[in-house]
């Protein structure tokens, strides 16, 4: 398994007939969830007129992430109007759709108005892509679009929806299926579909909180957004989720628990980020934020947790880490650097252009890309010492998505399109 981690973040495997060194095949772009391309020449600048190779029109709105792999594009996408969950698969060369397979589900399905169907993002291997439609079930396909597996886990029932992305090793498919009441983190054999092994989420008691939000009911609104993350700790690997409350890991193939860390609060929205050893986990609604050391044993909260910070600034997107140092931002649109060995904020900064951000940071060389819902995407450099900005680069479209980076190219999601950024061939 370690080996598949570490061809994660370098792939140079033929795929749909070409050589693809630089594949996005997660949401993040690797098991790791890092945010981090392997490239450096792509586009810093770029404009509805500048630096564009194509613009192609969605059918309805989304949330999730393109997946990126040789010269296919996977984008999930929900259509309300035809009751339609699925995935799309479009060429690279102009965006035109190859294929496009889905189900059709008609029963009620609770989710936020800003948080359409089919919000988490696909996942590839270059051989098949996996789906995650909530309640609609989970979905592999082959790479031509060919069903190779489906899963109905029932209900995926909370008051804001879902967005949780599988993620893949050599042989397994990592799925969380919740947030709400009954959720669960399957282990499934990447093959077949077949559970290898589940992880029941407590039902939350959380008592008083100490984020200060207040829910629907006395205990408020409780649940995890967070995509696991697969890392490797002193030769050994760990699947790392935030709950609510707690951090836990994970032995990826058989399901043990390997170690615990409380101290988040119970709203979480990011995915856990680990670098240098060190994970840090931020809940949501101005929650708790927790730094502590992987690769521990049992509840580790006592002996390893390095620092908490109680009603915090962590957002919805997930930060990008270079150097021992954690960039993010909020929902805000402020961004933050964050030692995090220490829990210190050495800077903060409002992120000019327009609007807040659900976007997750991407971080390519020295800089680091934000994305906005307006559809700005703010370029600054990765400096611990001050906020720096290199461009501001507007489209003026909608959008709660991530960005994705591939072989110089930037592929953008809003509400109305997809687009491709690359300089001029």
């Amino acid at each position: 398994m370690k080996a598949f981690i570490l061809s994660c973040v370098v792939y140079a495997i033929v795929a749909s007939g070409i050589v693809s060194a630089n594949p996005w095949p997660a949401w993040r772009g690797d098991a790791l969830g890092s945010g981090i391309a392997t490239e450096t020449g792509i586009p810093v600048e770029w404009g509805k007129e500048k630096n564009i190779r194509w613009r192609v029109p969605l059918p309805d709105r989304g949330n999730s992430t393109p997946v990126v792999w040789g010269d296919r594009i996977f984008v999930t996408q929900a259509v309300e109007s035809e009751n339609f969950r699925g995935l799309l698969c479009l060429d690279r060369k102009d965006g035109s759709v190859l294929w496009k397979k889905g189900v059709t589900y008609k029963k009620p399905e609770r989710t936020h108005r800003s948080n359409p169907y089919c919000s988490p993002s696909a996942v590839t291997d270059g051989k098949r892509v996996v789906a995650a439609y909530g309640s609609a079930g989970v979905h592999c396909y082959d790479i031509d679009g060919n069903t190779v597996w489906s899963r109905d886990f029932g209900p995926q029932d909370h008051v804001w929806g879902h967005a949780a992305s599988p993620v893949l090793t050599e042989n397994l498919c990592f799925y969380y299926h919740g947030p709400g009441k009954g959720s669960r983190l399957y282990a499934l054999d990447l093959k077949t579909g077949e559970t290898i092994w589940e992880y029941r989420e407590p039902d939350w008691k959380p008592g008083k909180r100490t984020d200060g939000f207040q829910g629907r009911d006395d205990e408020g609104i409780i649940g995890s957004f967070s995509t696991p993350i697969l890392a490797n700790v002193d030769g050994r690997d760990e699947l790392i989720m935030s709950f609510p409350m707690e951090i836990a890991a994970f032995d990826p193939g058989s399901g043990k628990k390997l170690w615990t860390c409380e101290g988040l609060n119970p709203l979480v929205y990011t995915s856990p980020t680990i670098h240098e050893g060190v994970v840090v986990a931020m809940g949501g609604y101005r929650g708790n934020s927790v730094g502590v050391k992987a690769g521990g044993d049992g509840d580790v909260t006592e002996s390893s947790r390095l620092w908490q910070e109680i009603r915090h600034n962590g957002g919805i997107g997930t930060g990008v880490a270079k150097d021992g140092y954690l960039y993010y931002q909020n929902s805000g649109g402020i961004a933050y650097c964050l030692e995090m060995k220490s829990g210190k904020t050495l800077w903060e900064a409002r992120l000019p252009g327009k609007g807040g951000s659900w976007g997750s940071f991407v971080l390519a060389g020295e800089h680091i890309y934000s994305l906005s819902q307006a559809g700005s995407t703010v370029v600054f450099e990765a400096s611990p010492e001050e906020f720096r900005q290199v461009a501001v680069n507007d489209l003026g479209e909608t959008t709660n998505s991530s960005l994705a980076v591939s072989d110089g190219e930037i592929f953008l999601r809003t509400h109305e399109a997809l687009w491709c950024v690359g300089r001029k061939r």
